[in-house]
């Protein structure tokens, strides 16, 4: 069993920077697809940025592209989605999730460990 912590949220300025951290436990936690997501109140869960289990590929949606870095450290068995020149529009309950294979842009349907979220709140 998978187990997924975020931490790392919190307001900023529109333009500012923020990093939210994902840490993962359980048998093998970090030998999965990691994917970040985001929900507001009253939308469906979006799709942010997605890593695979090595490291070596990323994805991001159109949104994020260019000012949103996903990375991972396994020997920390964590993985961070670095967030710079914010947007109000980037405000957001943020999850880490994991699935299991490399499909993207990642589906919340294809993961099966999510984490508890994380609020970014951006201010304009």
């Amino acid at each position: 069993q998978v187990q997924l912590v975020e931490s790392g949220g919190g307001l900023v300025q529109a333009g500012g920077s923020l990093r939210v951290s994902c840490a993962a436990s359980g048998h093998t936690a970090i030998d999965y697809v990691v994917g970040w997501f985001r929900q507001v109140p009253g939308k469906e869960r979006e799709f942010v940025a997605a890593i695979s289990w090595s490291g070596g590929s990323t994805y991001y949606a159109n949104s994020v592209k260019g000012r949103f870095t996903i990375s991972r450290d396994n020997a920390k068995n964590s993985v961070y989605l670095q967030m710079n020149s914010l947007k109000p529009e980037d405000t957001a309950v943020y999850y880490c999730a994991a699935a299991s294979r490399w499909t993207m842009p990642l589906s919340p349907s294809r993961c099966f460990a999510w984490g508890q979220g994380t609020q970014v709140t951006v201010s304009s």
